[in-house]
């Protein structure tokens, strides 16, 4: 007679995306391989626990905190609906990791509520953005470290998008980020953990981004980005999000949880500006950031 559970066991342990069971507690009682592929926690740091305890700390793209009131799995346990959710979680490695989450009840044999699974997987126009980066590998436009674009990548994708902009009036803004007293965090903890701070901020800026903006590394502890089709306000909402998001990130030395902030000057690119212009306009604005006291953002 065929081992039924075994059998549905061993599909959802080989499913790509993440799937986990909690209990009415919401006490985690199953934690598959997609899990912990997304996650980076293995069964062993998860299971038994509460999603209460904010193990993944999901948040939403305001920064908002879900576990401890709009929790997706709470709300689907109390009324039974099924529902699908954009959301960020807490990946092992500090950063923040787009998800698309799916949540149903589960039932016993008698038609009562037991619980309820969640599936999470990567968000689609994320996948893309990723799979951009792995291609630029081939063409050496890679920062090794981060393993986002260098600069010289982007460059050319600040010359591209002048150009778009005078021929076709294709609008797009930059946005200048510097981590702020990056320097502290390489005196006091080594050159080892500030190029994990780095990694971190960068993988949670690329989480916030659609698949056709763009992220690279301008040099030290500076990050630019382009996206396109955005008004003033626009611009400012999506420097939010990192802002927010990258505030939120952290990750654990002893007993200690690595957190890093960052500024931010953001500008709309003008037919007139030069790839110098622009980037000096973002650049000063970013410093007025930094001297508005850090983790804020200047528009211009």
């Amino acid at each position: 007679m065929t081992n039924h559970s075994g059998f549905y066991k061993d599909l959802l342990d080989n499913m790509y995306d993440g799937v986990y069971f909690v209990d009415r507690q919401r006490k985690i009682t199953y934690w598959n391989k997609g899990a912990e592929r997304l996650t980076g926690y293995k069964g062993s740091n998860v299971l038994g626990k509460s999603c209460s305890d904010n193990v993944l700390v999901h948040v939403d793209d305001k920064g908002s905190c879900l576990c401890k009131g709009r929790c997706p799995l709470l709300r689907t346990i109390n009324d039974r609906k099924v529902r699908e959710t954009e959301v960020y979680l807490h990946h092992r490695d500090g950063y923040k990791v787009p998800v698309l989450v799916r949540t149903a009840p589960v039932y016993d044999a008698e038609g009562k509520i037991i619980g309820a699974v969640e599936v999470f997987s990567d968000n689609s126009s994320k996948i893309s953005a990723i799979k951009k980066v792995e291609e630029l590998q081939v063409v050496a436009y890679l920062d090794p470290l981060t393993g986002i674009g260098n600069r010289r990548y982007a460059e050319m994708n600040l010359y591209s998008r002048l150009d778009e902009l005078r021929r076709y009036g294709w609008s797009f803004g930059a946005l200048l980020i510097d981590v702020d007293k990056f320097k502290v965090v390489n005196d006091v903890y080594g050159h080892d953990i500030g190029d994990e701070v780095l990694r971190m901020i960068a993988k949670t800026t690329l989480g916030c981004l659609r698949s056709f903006d763009f992220l690279g590394r301008w040099g030290g502890e500076e990050f630019l980005v382009l996206v396109v089709n955005v008004d003033e306000n626009q611009i400012y909402n999506v420097a939010n999000k990192i802002r927010l998001l990258v505030e939120k990130s952290s990750f654990p030395i002893g007993r200690q949880r690595i957190q890093a902030t960052v500024s931010i000057g953001a500008t709309l690119a003008k037919p007139s500006d030069t790839v110098d212009t622009l980037v000096k306009r973002a650049d000063q604005l970013m410093y007025l950031s930094k001297n508005s006291g850090r983790n804020t953002i200047s528009v211009g």
